[in-house]
């Protein structure tokens, strides 16, 4: 038993990898920043904030025993008071814990927004960098064999990551003026690894890191003060696994509240809504706080359950 276990649980661990490695987002406009290196926070579209911090906690499938479950905290900045070449950065923690595997990572972000006007346009390049901790918790499987368990120690590595991306932003004019349209390409896990766990017996189970590669297109169309109409599409493609699109639309009302609904080629219903608070109390600054609900619609396998996903943003 002891000489099979490494060879089954490193099988498990490598599919596990393969179908999700970076976590998914319902929000994920919130998360721009994580998804691509180079991509402008929505805060300034709407807002024309250059600073925006924010937090997520996200439980993913809940009648999974084990499933996913994610926390982040970010921090982004937009150097909009430059032309030529304009600063982008920011950073972000994340931790995603999947039954018994799991990692933690830290990232910083800096890039440059080649523009004459931020207002008006920009394209942006960035790359992100940092180190993530990979850990396989041993002492949490169940196995056939108690003794299994005994010769087996709790595992973590240390691995460096890097991410790159583009962002191309343009404020339309004509009959669409004020309006803004976005699009961006990103890999935002550039280094493949083959990640080696040893065990206590001299034997090994072991996992592939694969690059992700992300595409996001979208359109703010104002309706009036402080309300906007934005249908989105995020693309993501992972080899191996089947390609994944996201389509999206979210309503914001007089810069108080917000509804969207959206859907997805697995099967999925998104439906996501918020208050933002800050406006409608005479404050530039915005304060929001947003819910997301994930249901999936598939007629094959067994149900999963439903997927919740909190956000709270802060930004000036």
């Amino acid at each position: 038993m002891n000489k099979i276990f490494p060879f089954t649980f490193g099988l498990l661990f490598t599919v596990l990898a393969h179908a999700q490695q970076i976590p998914l987002f319902t929000q994920y406009r919130d998360m721009q920043g994580v998804i691509n290196p180079a991509s402008i926070n929505y805060d300034f579209f709407t807002d024309h904030h250059q600073v925006s911090f924010g937090a997520s906690v996200r439980k993913q499938w809940t009648d999974i025993t084990g499933s996913p479950a994610t926390q982040i905290l970010r921090g982004e900045y937009f150097g909009a008071n430059r032309t030529g070449v304009a600063l982008l950065a920011g950073g972000y923690l994340m931790n995603d814990q999947t039954g018994p595997t799991g990692f933690t990572g830290v990232y910083g972000r800096v890039g440059g927004v080649i523009t004459e006007d931020p207002e008006y346009s920009g394209l942006s390049f960035a790359l992100s960098g940092g180190a993530v901790q990979y850990r396989v918790n041993t002492s949490e499987l169940k196995l056939r064999d108690p003794n299994d368990i005994r010769a087996l120690t709790d595992r973590m590595q240390i691995y460096p990551d890097l991410g790159i991306g583009a962002f191309y932003y343009q404020h339309l004019v004509g009959a669409l003026a004020d309006d803004y349209f976005y699009a961006g390409l990103s890999v935002p896990q550039i280094l493949a690894l083959d990640l080696n766990f040893p065990t206590d017996n001299n034997g090994r189970f072991s996992t592939r890191r694969v690059r992700h590669f992300y595409g996001n297109v979208g359109w703010y169309h104002f309706v009036g003060e402080g309300s906007f109409i934005e249908p989105s599409v995020w693309v993501k493609y992972v080899p191996g696994a089947p390609l994944n699109v996201d389509v999206n639309a979210r309503y914001q009302m007089n810069g108080s509240f917000w509804v969207g609904l959206g859907t997805s080629l697995q099967g999925n219903i998104h439906v996501e809504t918020g208050i933002l608070i800050g406006k409608s109390l005479g404050n530039e600054n915005t304060f929001k706080i947003g819910y997301g609900f994930d249901y999936s619609f598939q007629t094959y396998g067994s149900y999963v359950g439903s997927t919740h996903e909190l956000n709270l943003g802060f930004s000036f």
